[in-house]
């Protein structure tokens, strides 16, 4: 595994990459059972209230997220549709919020027990990814990744 949590790969390519001490099966229902994905994906330090959140998990299915943030007036609307679902190996959705959005793909890989997550964003243009670097969008992986640590620990 790599040394860092995140790395960005080239202009437009994030990658997060993280080893849990769970089953692939356990990792992948945390992404795509709402009650489940609600626990952890929303980082407690960014002050967040989840106001709604629906997720439709299957090719061609959607998701739709509302949170409200202290700093802004309106809530917050994130969605998109899954591209890709694979049970217990890979998800690819979109994140269709503005033009810039990325394109997610998550893979789950099993050994042992224990499953190596591999997060990739592949934005339209490297202006994109820099503006997401800068406004601190792509800042919570490793406390949303802590917080799902616990959640499988506890399960």
């Amino acid at each position: 595994m790599a040394d860092k949590l995140v790395e960005r790969v080239s202009d437009c390519e994030l990658v997060v990459r993280r080893g849990f001490d769970a089953g692939a099966g356990a990792v992948f229902r945390a992404w795509t059972e709402v009650d489940l994905m609600m626990r952890w994906w929303v980082p407690k330090s960014f002050g967040i209230t989840v106001l709604s959140a629906e997720m439709d998990v299957r090719h061609g299915g959607g998701y739709r997220f509302v949170f409200r943030h202290p700093a802004a007036p309106e809530p917050m609307t994130f969605f998109g549709r899954y591209l890709e679902v694979v049970p217990d190996a890979r998800l690819v959705w979109t994140n269709d919020e503005s033009e810039d959005g990325a394109v997610t793909t998550v893979t789950f890989a099993e050994r042992d027990g224990r499953t190596e997550v591999v997060l990739t964003d592949r934005y339209p243009s490297k202006a994109a990814l820099d503006f997401a670097i800068e406004s601190g969008s792509t800042g919570a992986f490793e406390e949303q990744f802590a917080a799902l640590d616990a959640e499988l620990a506890a399960a």
